[in-house]
């Protein structure tokens, strides 16, 4: 693939493979428009699939963005295209998030493109992790992929991880007792099976994992009270292995970096034969976000928790179709 043999097909391919990426919810809130003069591709927010009551500063909109941002030069990497990303190219359209112009010179990144195969293998996975130990040269590769993008990786203390599980329980009981995250949560993370109502978006009800018992992990239970008959109980591991991923800076374009970064760690992970799931849960609430930090570390924004482990794959979650994602001017 060269830049001048750059066709229709090839950009509806690299948006399909952008979209492949996570969303809190998986409300999937991108779109995209090709401008074929110049063969530049803008990212939009999608601000009809917005969470006002979980994410009122849009902190996750931008997260999911940075991850459909990373997909998008990995798919174009591996294509053999050099894109070149300017995030925020409008301060008079806070919409316009990235601007990715498909005709760089430079060679093609063949670092980012390796990852391309994970693009597709990458689920969230709910489900119970092994209690085997990460191997140091591993851990190690998931933090430079976050340093790469402008972020840290950070795998903390049993004290920390301690607290941030409590953290986790603690934003939970927070969400039982708040109708609107609740009725936010019940559109997005549906108890029907995925073949039920076809959905393009959100979280069916093969991926929610099963019930936790005993020991708690980082995993969201997108149940949320509501009854799923069928759905069974499992013991997940004792010693989760929780990484936590921040930026020096809090505003939409660290937001950016952040997303982009949590995709390139997560890839790595999916590459290096891990899985992962996410949670935002302890970080959606302000007076429980700045408590998540490691004071030891030079962190000072958390934008996510990861927990990392081997074990079964994730159920993949639906997407929505390129036609409804890409405008082609």
């Amino acid at each position: 693939m060269t830049a001048q043999s750059l066709d229709v097909k090839t950009v509806s391919e690299l948006v399909a493979e952008a979209a492949a990426a996570p969303s809190l919810h998986n409300a999937q809130p991108w779109t995209f428009r090709f401008l074929r003069d110049s063969a530049v591709l803008h990212l939009y927010a999608d601000l009809q699939r917005t969470l006002p009551r979980t994410d009122p500063d849009k902190r996750g909109l931008h997260l999911g963005c940075g991850a459909a941002l990373f997909n998008l030069r990995v798919a174009a990497a591996a294509a053999g295209l050099a894109p070149v990303v300017r995030l925020l190219p409008d301060p008079g359209d806070a919409t316009l998030l990235a601007e990715v112009g498909l005709r760089g010179s430079a060679p093609p990144d063949e670092t980012l493109a390796r990852l391309h195969p994970a693009i597709s293998r990458r689920h969230s996975s709910r489900l119970p992790f092994r209690d085997e130990e990460i191997p140091v040269g591993v851990a190690e590769r998931l933090c430079d992929a976050a340093q790469a993008e402008g972020a840290q990786l950070l795998f903390p203390g049993a004290w920390h991880v301690k607290s941030i599980l409590e953290l986790v329980q603690d934003a939970e009981g927070r969400e039982a007792l708040d109708s609107g995250v609740l009725g936010e949560t019940a559109q997005w993370a549906r108890t029907e099976p995925s073949g039920t109502l076809g959905a393009p978006d959100g979280i069916p009800a093969e991926a929610f994992g099963p019930r936790q018992r005993g020991t708690a992990a980082s995993v969201r239970d997108f149940a949320a009270g509501r009854p799923m008959p069928g759905r069974g109980w499992a013991s997940f591991e004792k010693n989760p292995h929780i990484a936590v991923l921040g930026t020096a800076r809090d505003e939409p374009a660290d937001w950016l970096r952040a997303g982009q970064a949590l995709e390139r760690v997560l890839l790595q992970a999916t590459t290096d034969g891990l899985v992962a799931s996410v949670t935002s849960q302890p970080l959606e609430w302000p007076e429980l976000r700045w408590t998540a930090r490691d004071p030891l570390s030079g962190m000072v924004h958390v934008q996510m928790v990861l927990r990392l482990g081997y074990g079964p794959e994730g159920h993949p979650s639906p997407r929505r179709p390129v036609a409804e994602l890409l405008d082609i001017v």
